[in-house]
């Protein structure tokens, strides 16, 4: 029955991360904005995805919950530790050098080493957070409340009838469903799913399980895991509790015969490393077993709606990415409704530069997420499978066209002006592409060996990319050439400032070391962005890197990191700590897989 209508300027199907997200940042720049949050379960609630990378943090201090967040007392994640790659020698990830961190009290604020740092949350706590959070920037919240019929006109949204019988109807509908995608079905939205990248997933919450390595007050690695037909995580939630699951191919699944629950139990007893750290933890009876499908929407825009997280597209969780793209894209809806209120920049330009941006952010953590599952190794019962991957994908292995295959789609689809790819830096993707390498063939910068490096801006158009700040799409100068963009902001911006006074390697390095010190930041990591940025902008010809056999040659090695390195060098940078650390579990190199 019809109990009236809704008018609002802004209605979001779902409350988890991207509908919370989306919400509060319409509230916050737009608090005239009416915004209304439909979520068909009860919050708290328990989900999947709770790992996630440092992006993040920048976004939730914009929200203003990051001290909500932090109060809440996650586990700091700092990296991430593997049995993935050539070997079954562990190696560790880190987001922030370990034998840098300082303990410090918490909650603490978002500066220093927190800047370079993620959470790991429990999702029942972490999504009631947000959605709250929301709710007291203003935007309606309704819970336990279904879309229940879509009235569509062509490509346009005209109202929403929900289990309440009231019908809403906005001027902007953002879908925040997650992988079902209500809206995005609706409208007949296809999706793209790499049939190769058809996995399942199957976890439990486990009480009084030991952390593998505790760090200080809090921080931790995730714990990541190779079998020879999947690969386990383990990510601890908080003191007494951890999620840990378990990822197979479907076909793999099918073919055991096996169930779900099985699998999953000779998995965890085969895995020693976590056999040992759950052999006194119990877990609490909540085994869930979905499909784990790779997918990424045809388009994520139309006349009035956007799709946003899940809904958009789902990368493997080996990268953690989830939630960094729910929140991102999330984000960029926000931005892009502000502005399309505003009426100031070219509709068109908006809704074009939001699906171009996602769509192909979510393509790179797809195209890396194939990487690493073609060429781990340590799948032992998985090799057709690997190799039907990688033909799938039209990928070669070999690591200089691996890289050529991963940096498709450019160096600024995650954040303009910063120099990434799939989530990594261009030193750490290049150090995994190594490390995975079944010949143990070496990677290089492309700026190795090289002392001259001379702009190249032939044949290029003068354009403009949207920068995300204050609630405003900036529109910045940028060089286009083919699919291939040069942000004249940030990093790149102020790279393309010293090559157009000096060409001379010695004479930029040195102009990168003053501007480090002039930032009044780590002088490393200013220096080691802004090489960064000269290597993508070498990597897509912006720059033309060549050798003068009578000055000195740049040196660029690969193998001296602190953020991509093996258990060895990792475990000793851990007994350099400052700070205290507790370790369990320390298994000889190469007696970590299943036996």
């Amino acid at each position: 029955m019809d109990q009236g209508t809704m008018q609002v300027d802004v209605a979001i199907v779902g409350g988890g991360p991207s509908g919370s997200t989306a919400a509060t940042l319409l509230k916050k720049y737009a608090p005239e904005l009416s915004v209304l949050v439909i979520e068909k379960a009860k919050f708290p609630r328990d989900h999947v995805g709770e790992s996630q990378l440092p992006s993040i943090g920048r976004i939730l201090d914009e929200m203003g919950v990051w001290e909500d967040v932090e109060r809440a007392g996650f586990p700091i994640k700092i990296g991430a530790s593997y049995t993935w790659g050539r070997t079954a020698d562990r190696w560790d990830f880190d987001f922030y050098p370990v034998e840098d961190w300082v303990d410090e009290p918490r909650p603490a604020k978002f500066a220093g080493q927190r800047r370079h740092t993620a959470f790991q949350v429990d999702r029942a706590e972490y999504d009631m957070i947000l959605l709250r959070h929301a709710e007291k920037m203003g935007a309606e919240v309704r819970e336990e409340t279904r879309v229940t019929d879509i009235q569509i006109e062509g490509d346009r949204i005209e109202g929403l009838v929900l289990s309440t019988g009231e019908i809403v109807r906005a001027r902007h509908y953002i879908d925040a469903s997650g992988t079902v995608g209500l809206l995005r079905r609706a409208l007949g939205v296809d999706v793209e799913v790499p049939q190769e990248l058809k996995n399942v997933a199957m976890w439990d919450y486990w009480r009084n399980a030991e952390w593998a390595v505790e760090i200080g007050v809090g921080a931790t690695r995730v714990q990541v895991r190779s079998l020879p037909y999947g690969w386990i995580w383990f990510i601890p939630l908080g003191p007494d509790r951890t999620s840990i699951g378990l990822i197979t191919p479907s076909e793999h699944f099918k073919s055991t015969g096996m169930k779900p629950e099985d699998l999953y139990e000779q998995a965890l007893s085969e895995q020693k490393e976590i056999a040992a750290l759950i052999k006194g933890a119990k877990p609490e009876g909540k085994f869930q077993a979905t499909k784990d499908w790779s997918q990424l929407s045809d388009r994520l825009i139309g006349e009035n709606w956007f799709l946003v997280g899940e809904a958009a597209g789902f990368a493997d969780p080996i990268l953690a990415a989830g939630m960094s793209l729910a929140h991102s894209s999330a984000r960029e809806a926000a931005y892009t409704i502000l502005e399309l209120e505003r009426g100031e920049h070219d509709a068109s330009w908006l809704k074009q530069r939001y699906d171009t941006r996602n769509r192909t952010n979510i393509e790179q953590h797809i195209r890396f997420a194939q990487y690493w599952y073609a060429a781990n190794g340590q799948f032992s019962d998985l090799q057709e499978h690997c190799q039907r991957i990688a033909k799938e994908a039209g990928m070669r292995l070999a690591p200089q066209q691996a890289w050529a295959w991963l940096s498709q789609g450019g160096f600024t689809t995650e954040s303009v002006g910063v120099t990434t790819v799939g989530s990594f830096d261009i030193a750490s993707a290049k150090q995994v592409i190594e490390r995975f390498d079944q010949q143990g063939r070496g990677m290089k910068m492309q700026i190795h060996g090289k002392n001259v490096f001379k702009l190249n801006l032939h044949n290029c158009k003068e354009d403009v990319i949207g920068l995300l700040e204050n609630g405003r799409i900036q529109r910045i100068p940028c060089y286009v050439r083919g699919e291939s963009k040069l942000p004249r902001t940030g990093n790149y911006g102020l790279v393309t400032s010293i090559l157009e006074k000096t060409s001379d390697g010695r004479k930029i390095f040195s102009e990168f070391a003053r501007l480090a010190q002039a930032q009044g930041a780590h002088a490393s990591s200013v220096v080691s962005a802004l090489t960064q940025a000269l290597e993508a902008m070498v990597s897509e010809y912006w720059v033309l890197a060549s050798t003068d056999k009578s000055k000195p040659k740049l040196i660029a090695d690969l193998s001296d990191s602190r953020y991509v390195r093996d258990h060895r060098r990792g475990d000793a940078a851990l007994e350099n700590l400052s700070t205290k650390f507790h370790v369990v579990n320390r298994l000889p190199t190469g007696d970590h897989a299943a036996e």
